[in-house]
């Protein structure tokens, strides 16, 4: 048996890209030999799974689950939307957005929780990249929850019972009737979807997007040509209607595209009697903020042949 020893667990990571603990497990496995080593990671999945870690995964699902006055969030990603059809893919979507219940929102502790069946969260996931064989990341998770309420989940164009490219939470806390919270939670889980808000408040708005927004209404309002007063007004005017059509109780409410969202919720109080508040929200739409990487085969071919001929 030859000796396992740090500088061959670094060689085994370095061929395969391997976890230190897989390469360590699978010398251990081997007797400490590098090349059966190397065969065990590939029967395992685990070398592949790694060699694959590179490339962009911004396609996947976006899983909700509600338990109870709690709801959950997650978004698992794929390189392509055809693993998106994938049972096995959905199967483990599922599942993880039931364990994010209990996850309060912390994605590396989702990830640490014990998946069903045996082994981790971050194990699974290991385990379904070598099986169906492309890259996969558990990128996100939210957390809502109310005292005395409801949580509402809604998924906008579903591909598979509560999972699709945008899933969304609502948060309603009062002690106004179940299908009253069920049906204004809906209406407004389907606004939110369709507005995207960027914010439950005016005032909580991003600071930094206000002022990038400010910048650009600056330098419209100068192109008018008009005094520095009169650009000043333009200025604050514009920034307060971006604010009025960002923040969700301001907006129009996307089924009659008149009434603020604000009043459509006081409206609901009114009619049941019982006070409603709208809490909080939680929108996550596949692969926002990630940069896909776009492939041109053509290109590719192109560029490959031009290299050979300058060989």
């Amino acid at each position: 048996m030859a000796e396992i020893t740090a500088a061959s667990v670094k060689e085994l990571r370095e061929r395969t890209g391997a976890g230190m603990m897989d390469c360590k497990k699978a010398l251990a496995e081997t007797g400490g030999e590098m090349e059966p080593a190397v065969d065990w990671l590939r029967a395992k999945g685990l070398a592949a799974a790694a060699k694959k870690s590179g490339r962009t995964a911004a396609e996947g699902l976006v899983g909700v689950a509600v338990q109870g006055t709690r709801g959950a969030v997650v978004e698992v990603n794929s390189e392509t939307d055809f693993v998106a059809k994938n049972e096995q893919f959905q199967e483990f979507v599922r599942d993880v957005a039931q364990l994010a219940l209990a996850a309060n929102g912390d994605v590396d502790a989702l990830k640490s929780a014990q998946y069903p069946g045996g082994g981790t969260v971050e194990e699974k996931l290991t385990n379904n990249i070598a099986t169906i064989g492309e890259n996969q990341s558990l990128r996100r998770t939210a957390l809502l929850e109310v005292a005395e309420g409801a949580v509402i989940s809604y998924v906008h164009n579903a591909v598979a019972p509560n999972m699709g490219k945008i899933g969304v939470l609502v948060a309603l806390e009062g002690s106004a009737p179940a299908e009253t919270l069920q049906t204004l939670g809906k209406q407004l889980a389907m606004h939110i979807a369709a507005a995207n808000p960027q914010a439950l408040h005016a005032d909580d708005l991003d600071a930094e997007l206000i002022e990038r927004e400010r910048a650009i209404a600056n330098e419209k309002a100068k192109e008018s040509g008009k005094p520095a007063n009169i650009v000043e007004k333009m200025v604050d005017g514009a920034i307060a209607k971006f604010k009025k059509e960002s923040a969700l109780l301001s907006q129009l409410f996307v089924m009659d595209n008149k009434t603020p969202v604000s009043d459509v919720v006081a409206g609901a109080a009114k009619e049941c009697g019982a006070p409603v508040h709208l809490k909080a929200y939680k929108r996550f739409q596949l692969g926002e903020g990630i940069e896909k990487q776009q492939s041109d085969f053509a290109a590719e071919v192109a560029a490959a042949a031009g290299q050979t001929q300058a060989a």
